[in-house]
């Protein structure tokens, strides 16, 4: 009996274990953080269900409302020292990134026990404690995006390890959302009860991974900020000829004349330059629509709709576009990331205006999808071209400074759709202003590139 009960779980895992360790993943590492993703992802929604469950529903909009915007504004403050800080930090630090994503765990069961107390009374606590939770989240999905290249199994591009990583975090979500929702019917601590037992086990789980998570042989920091003697030099080049020896460098030639300083992002050429501005766009219109549709819709729900049904539809088309965007990224992993790039912000941009002329429950709801969508794919093109363009000897310090960025946009989006009025077309309206003014900074330039052609070969 004990076998017959105890063989779906045992199977269950044997499977998951088969699929996150398939195709070399397994002897790299890279399985092991597929499958500490996929706890993050289940812990957060955890806490996502007990929050957005009980106290957002319980406490008046405008007192919600001057409370997460205080809170917000404070959390600006560490994302602005996580890559002049924390990110330098952890290429100096011996077992930096392992014990980062280790700290990122347990600080959020800390966290989730705290809110457990005050979930059901609204109390003022709970609010730096939730936002803590969001700072933790943050801070871990930068270092988790260090960490990836360092994981690669053999013939695999970043894009395919990365596309890996999100499905599978996407998928604890879809698992532990249920979960989550049937804890709560139990009582509102439960869910923040299970966040806890989740993260406790993941950060067991990141002292798992590989030491070589933790090397830092052989790199140095990127900076985003080029001197002007190195601003006039050519971009950085990998290109390798017939031994494997990189050809036309102005890095190699800069060593060879003992002036060697580490490249900036913006010394890689414009593609990557401009594909952080135009993901920094998708990231801040992601910020707006969380909170802005998170108020508006609890005042305003969707037509026949209640307020937590109209949230649970906008959540669905969110995850089922970023979902579909992770998937399509690894098929067009190797064709033109400027051109997709440019041509999602494009999308995106056509969508919300569409939206804010014909605002409707289904013009939401394809809004919130396509911006998913878009994010994803946007993201995954861009982490191409930093594979593609970036030396692998400040690879991971780049992966770094660029998911600082695009975090600091999302709460900068975030601010934004706190401090507007409930009007969905005005808040459609800036949603699509922020969209074009990333569209404008960087598209024209995207494409130039893509037209002029990289000077590095293409990464499948």
């Amino acid at each position: 009996m004990a076998r017959a009960l105890r063989a779906p779980f045992t199977g269950t895992a044997r499977g998951i274990r088969k699929a996150t360790h398939a195709h070399g993943a397994g002897e790299s590492g890279l399985g092991k953080l597929i499958e500490l993703h996929a706890v993050n992802g289940a812990g957060d929604v955890m806490i996502t269900v007990a929050l957005a469950s009980t106290v957002f529903f319980s406490v008046p909009t405008d007192e919600a409302r001057g409370r997460v915007a205080l809170y917000l504004a404070v959390t600006m403050a560490p994302f602005t020292l996580l890559a002049p800080v924390v990110g330098p930090l952890l290429d100096r630090l011996p077992h930096g990134r392992r014990a980062a994503m280790a700290g990122a765990m347990f600080a959020r069961a800390v966290l989730a026990i705290t809110m457990s107390g005050a979930v059901a009374t609204g109390g003022l606590e709970l609010y730096p404690a939730a936002l803590g939770v969001l700072v933790c989240s943050k801070a871990y999905g930068v270092v988790r995006s260090a960490v990836v290249p360092r994981l690669l199994p053999p013939r695999f591009s970043l894009v395919k390890a990365n596309s890996r990583v999100t499905l599978a975090g996407l998928l604890a979500t879809g698992v532990a959302a249920p979960i989550g929702a049937g804890l709560q019917s139990i009582g509102s601590p439960w869910p923040l009860y299970g966040a806890c037992a989740i993260f406790l086990g993941g950060t067991v789980l990141a002292f798992t991974l590989p030491h070589k998570v933790d090397s830092a042989k052989g790199e140095r920091k990127a900076r985003l900020v080029v001197p002007h003697e190195e601003a006039a030099l050519p971009p950085v080049s990998t290109a390798k000829d017939a031994k494997g020896g990189r050809t036309g460098s102005t890095w190699a030639a800069r060593r060879r004349n003992g002036r060697e300083k580490p490249p900036g992002l913006r010394s890689v050429g414009p593609s990557v330059l401009h594909g952080l501005q135009a993901n920094a766009a998708h990231r801040a219109l992601s910020g707006f629509l969380i909170f802005f549709l998170a108020f508006l819709l609890r005042e305003h729900p969707l037509a026949g709709q209640s307020a937590a049904v109209s949230l649970g539809i906008v959540g669905v088309a969110a995850g089922a576009g970023n979902a579909a965007g992770t998937a399509v990224g690894s098929w067009l992993r190797a064709r033109g990331p400027e051109v997709i790039v440019a041509t999602v912000l494009g999308l995106a941009l056509g969508v919300a205006v569409l939206t804010a002329v014909f605002f409707s429950t289904v013009m939401v709801a394809a809004l919130t999808a396509v911006a998913g969508f878009t994010q994803a794919l946007s993201k995954l093109s861009l982490d191409a071209m930093i594979q593609r363009d970036v030396p692998e000897e400040v690879r991971t310090s780049a992966f770094a400074r660029s998911e600082t960025l695009l975090q600091m946009s999302w709460v900068v989006g975030g601010a934004i759709g706190i401090a507007l009025p409930l009007n969905g077309v005005l808040g459609i309206s800036v949603a699509a202003g922020l969209l074009a003014l990333g569209a404008v900074a960087s598209v024209r330039g995207l494409l130039g590139a893509a037209r002029r052609g990289s000077p590095h070969p293409r990464v499948a």
